[in-house]
């Protein structure tokens, strides 16, 4: 599969061109958040790089991965669970439950979380 047809079978890249602007939790010129569409908590945002082909170890993922948590961050203030406490997670491939071959982060609170490892 080329890359372009990787970007066109991508769910987020759909998402992202198909999305009302009133969908959207977050954007900006290198990101945008939504609502998961089955979350695991009252709060549960994920925030998508709008570049498709970036991965952890990508020379450009160190930037997007700070930017990332810079978006979770102000993000948990808008969701009210900052104070109360969140998780971030990035999943990278398979064996972590990736779902969506393109990196992404899950903001996760609004209710005491489960121990993890």
């Amino acid at each position: 599969m080329t890359a372009i047809e990787e970007t066109l079978a991508c769910i987020f890249c759909s998402l992202l061109q198909s999305l009302q602007p009133n969908e959207f939790l977050y954007t900006d010129d290198l990101v945008f958040a939504i609502n998961d569409i089955a979350p695991v908590a009252p709060a549960h945002a994920l925030i998508i790089p709008k570049n498709h082909s970036i991965v952890i170890g990508d020379p450009r993922s160190g930037t997007t991965i700070t930017h990332l948590t810079m978006v979770a961050s102000h993000l948990a203030k808008d969701l009210k669970i900052d104070e109360t406490g969140y998780r971030i997670v990035i999943n990278q491939g398979s064996d972590s439950g990736q779902q969506v071959a393109h990196l992404h982060m899950h903001l996760i609170g609004g209710t005491a979380l489960g121990a993890i490892g």
